[in-house]
C-alpha cells in the first residue's frame, strides 16, 4: 500500500473589495478551513492588501488580495475549486504547484 504525499501549493485570492474587515476575515476562513478540512495544512498566508484590478469584475473595480501556501493531497484539489466557485465573496482564485514557501515577497517593478 503506497501512502501519498501531499503536493505543495500557492494560491492567489481576490475577494470584494467592499467588504468589511470581519467578512473579508471570515472569507479567508472560509477558504482555510475547507483546506484544513480535507487534511491539508497552510504554511503562509501574505496579506497583499487592496488593489485595482487589471479589469473590472462583477462591475468592481478593486479587490483585496491573498497569497496562500498551502500543502494537500492533490485529489482534494478539485473539491476544493469546486468550493471556491459557490463562495460569493471570492472573486478570483488560481491554485499553482509550489516549490518552496518564501519568508516574504517581492514584486519587480513593471517596465515603462
Amino acid at each position: 500500500m503506497s501512502k501519498e504525499r501531499k503536493k505543495l501549493y500557492e494560491g492567489m485570492y481576490i475577494l470584494s473589495a467592499t467588504l468589511s474587515d470581519d467578512a473579508r476575515q471570515k472569507a479567508l476562513e472560509k477558504i482555510t478551513s475547507a483546506i484544513t478540512e480535507k487534511g491539508g495544512e497552510i504554511h503562509k498566508i501574505f496579506d497583499q492588501g487592496r488593489k485595482k484590478m487589471a479589469y473590472m469584475i462583477n462591475k468592481k473595480r478593486d479587490g483585496h488580495y491573498f497569497l496562500l501556501y498551502f500543502s494537500t493531497l492533490a485529489q482534494n484539489m478539485q473539491q476544493l475549486w469546486k468550493e471556491y466557485n459557490l463562495n460569493e465573496d471570492l472573486m478570483r482564485f488560481i491554485t499553482l504547484s509550489a516549490t518552496q514557501v518564501p519568508e516574504k515577497i517581492e514584486f519587480q517593478p513593471l517596465p515603462e
